[in-house]
């Protein structure tokens, strides 16, 4: 059954109050523009200044998080692109749920505004920060109330034949996410994966045979669509899941033959989840099995010299997991590691969740799986653990210690790369 209190994260307290700062335009395009710098900045004081410095720093940055939020309405397309990206940085690298909670309806406004109104970019940029608004806030009516006023928006641009395509793609991604996180009735979560299946469908082989025609950046709005609606299959109940296999997996594996590498891996990634949730279900049976393992047997040991090689490698590297998760039910599992703890990825389930909320906040995810009471949830690690100062001084090492580190670890990086650089050698990946 679908159940989302599992998800559901602890009440918190409300956010701060605080005066806005009054502010020119220009001043708005200047604070807009340092963004990169302020952050790096920020986190500089507070390592080196002690509690007075993260005071200070904590300070300084709720200001410039006004200061974008008000230039989210700016009359320069610069200004308003530059506060969604410089929101887009914070909330992907900060838990910000005191500061975003009160003020969540005004984002969405402005989010709202920009994609409606924005160019292709912009739009963009507004769909990636609704789902950052969304994770900070986490599963919940907050949340819900902010994925009410932009799913109508995110359905209307996905749809629409006319709109700008990389608006498009964007919204393809984040409407996925944002409906895994807040999505409230599971009817919903169908119809939306029903609107993704009429996109990535028209990327199936036709009735006759026929591969249709498609530029790439149709291609890659199929791709998104897929990997979105395979991000809410982790959701569904046994019995849609049952349907949906019975309805997809017979055609699925022809996606393998399209002459776009992120949609083969796309399409032989959903594969190994499908065939992961129906093995849950008894009986399941797949008549086709043995062309299966043959199409993913090629495309795990490709040598076609008319594809990049890069393409080749991390192809080949995808298939070799897919295959075996086909025919022997297993996956390579993968350990990730974040200040005293560490998560296994065990599951197509898991690797396809992990991956989708790794794609928006980047490099900031490890801390999210640290201090995100809504990540921490679903992934099933408990409360957020209490670290004492005097371990996370110790775990910390100097700006130069760091330089250090990192240039030896390039060197032996670019030697093992020399080494093995020889084109009949399948390396994987690094």
């Amino acid at each position: 059954d679908f159940e989302r209190g599992t998800w559901l994260t602890p009440g918190r307290p409300g956010g701060q109050h605080g005066a806005v700062q009054p502010f020119s335009d220009e001043d708005a395009s200047i604070e807009t523009l340092s963004r990169c710098s302020s952050f790096s900045d920020a986190m500089s004081v507070a390592e080196e200044g002690g509690e007075a410095g993260e005071e200070t720093a904590q300070e300084d940055l709720q200001y410039k998080l006004k200061v974008f939020i008000d230039s989210t309405v700016d009359k320069s397309a610069k200004t308003r692109q530059g506060a969604l990206d410089g929101l887009k940085a914070a909330m992907a690298t900060r838990i910000l749920y005191e500061f975003i909670s009160d003020r969540r309806m005004t984002i969405t406004d402005s989010i709202e505004r920009c994609l409606k109104k924005g160019k292709g970019p912009e739009q963009c940029a507004a769909a990636s920060l609704a789902c950052l608004l969304c994770i900070q806030l986490g599963s919940g009516v907050e949340s819900e109330e902010v994925f009410k006023t932009l799913k109508p928006i995110f359905k209307n641009i996905l749809l629409d034949g006319a709109a700008n395509i990389q608006a498009r793609q964007a919204c393809a991604t984040s409407l996925g996410l944002c409906t895994l996180v807040a999505e409230d009735d599971i009817l919903d979560v169908y119809a939306t994966m029903e609107s993704f299946e009429s996109l990535f469908m028209r990327s199936y082989v036709k009735e006759d045979g026929s591969r249709p025609s498609l530029n790439p950046q149709t291609t890659l709005l199929h791709t998104n669509a897929l990997l979105s609606w395979a991000l809410l299959l982790t959701i569904c109940t046994g019995s849609q899941v049952k349907a949906v296999t019975h309805k997809h997996l017979p055609k699925l594996p022809r996606l393998l033959e399209n002459d776009d590498v992120n949609m083969r891996i796309a399409a032989g990634e959903t594969i190994a989840l499908l065939f992961e949730l129906a093995r849950d279900m008894d009986p399941f049976e797949y008549d086709d099995w043995e062309p299966l393992c043959d199409k993913l047997n090629s495309l795990a040991t490709d040598c076609n010299k008319h594809r990049a090689k890069t393409d080749k490698r991390k192809q080949r590297s995808v298939f070799r997991d897919v295959l075996k998760a086909v025919e022997e039910r297993d996956f390579q599992t993968e350990t990730i590691r974040f200040s005293t703890e560490r998560m296994t990825i065990d599951s197509w389930v898991r690797k396809r969740t992990y991956d989708a909320f790794r794609e928006f906040v980047g490099s900031g995810m490890n801390y999210h799986l640290q201090a995100n009471e809504f990540i921490r949830d679903v992934f099933q690690l408990g409360p957020p653990m209490l670290v004492d100062a005097a371990t996370l001084k110790s775990m910390k090492i100097s700006r130069f210690e760091r330089h250090l580190y990192n240039a030896a670890a390039f060197k032996a990086r670019t030697k093992a790369r020399n080494k093995f650089r020889d084109k009949r050698v399948d390396v994987g990946e690094f």
